[in-house]
């Protein structure tokens, strides 16, 4: 009996090691690369009854201020929107919500769909890690795997992480075993300006039809929300590069009509939007920041209120008192940035 609870013992101080070993390697994705941290933070959140749900690639996380939805329309929606976020991705993020919540509507933006095979091990990551376990993330992690990562990694992050000993940073030891917030149900926030001086020439394709891989999960995500009773609205954001070909544009237009599905392309209606390209970017047209943002969020806003009849829900009491509480960290965090980028331009008129 001794030599047993003597093994058990040694099993459990080792087991203990290694975990707390795999939290200090892994990633903390808070001041570097918040981007992986917005995945797990949706599971954080108080009341999981969104009547939106955007769900895609950095054009939905760094384009649409769910903020300025509630603050404008009563609208109560989150982004599920991760770097680089493929297809298949996207149908993954969708299952896994659908598993807490049923929104009246999912948005989905649409530029993914020039991707047909995974792309990035990277981002792979900053998607998949920070899903909870479930079947869906064990599906997600297999259509999603480059040809040199395995599933073990997945399971057993350190395997992956264990040369980051040698570069571990004052992060890897603050956010240890904790993590502080970084998004707006969703949406990060930038405040930086870089304005659009040059649009890169697009270069012709030989096909501009989509790939089947793509196709499948488009449909995939469509006959869930259909399955679920949720609206499934498709969007492309304002942005002007990458470049969005018209051809795309008409396949979407076309898929969008032959299954009854609402489609806005908001590049083409700019300026009826107010987006003003050499303030409303931070990285030279590739995504807006916050006062695009903002400006995105109060012209789409409308749109799900009037057109597809989302609900005001500023007069519930209890919710209005969670979203206060988002609009102080929200404005907290818009001074701290605007403050940090005055300090910037400073240095470099220096």
């Amino acid at each position: 009996m001794k030599k047993f609870l003597k093994y058990f013992l040694s099993t459990i101080v080792v087991l203990m090691t290694l975990f707390f070993l795999q939290e200090l390697l892994v990633p903390k994705y808070v001041t570097d690369l918040p981007e992986g941290s917005m995945i797990s933070e949706y599971y954080d959140e108080e009341r999981m009854d969104h009547d939106v749900i955007f769900i895609g690639d950095c054009e939905i996380y760094e384009n649409y201020s769910p903020i300025t939805m509630w603050e404008e329309y009563g609208i109560n929606s989150y982004l599920r929107g991760t770097s680089q976020q493929c297809m298949w991705q996207t149908y993954g993020v969708l299952e896994d919500t659908l598993k807490y919540e049923t929104p009246k509507a999912v948005v989905v933006n649409v530029m993914s769909m020039r991707f047909n095979e995974p792309q990035s091990e990277a981002y792979n990551r900053m998607t998949l890690e920070g899903m909870r376990w479930s079947k869906t993330k064990v599906d997600t992690i297999k259509a999603s795997m480059m040809k040199n990562e395995t599933f073990i990694s997945y399971v057993f992050p350190m395997l992956r992480y264990h040369e980051r000993i040698w570069e571990l940073t004052e992060e890897d030891f603050e956010y240890y075993l904790k993590s502080d917030k970084v998004v707006h149900n969703g949406y990060l926030m930038r405040v930086d300006i870089r304005p659009v001086d040059y649009i890169p020439t697009a270069k012709p394709l030989g096909d501009y039809s989509f790939g089947e891989n793509a196709w499948l999960y488009l449909d995939k995500i469509r006959e869930t929300c259909e399955a679920k009773g949720v609206e499934l609205i498709l969007v492309k954001a304002p942005s002007v590069y990458p470049h969005w070909y018209d051809e795309w544009d008409e396949n979407i237009v076309q898929y969008a009509a032959e299954h009854g599905l609402s489609y806005y392309n908001l590049y083409y209606v700019a300026d009826e939007i107010g987006i003003d390209y050499q303030v409303d970017t931070f990285d030279e047209g590739l995504h807006m920041n916050l006062t695009g943002a903002e400006k995105v969020a109060r012209y789409f806003g409308r749109i799900l209120q009037e057109e597809h009849g989302i609900p005001d829900r500023r007069g519930e009491e209890e919710l209005s008192r969670i979203w206060e509480e988002k609009i102080a960290f929200y404005e907290a965090d818009r001074i701290a940035k605007e403050a940090a980028w005055e300090e910037e331009q400073k240095r470099e008129e220096e």
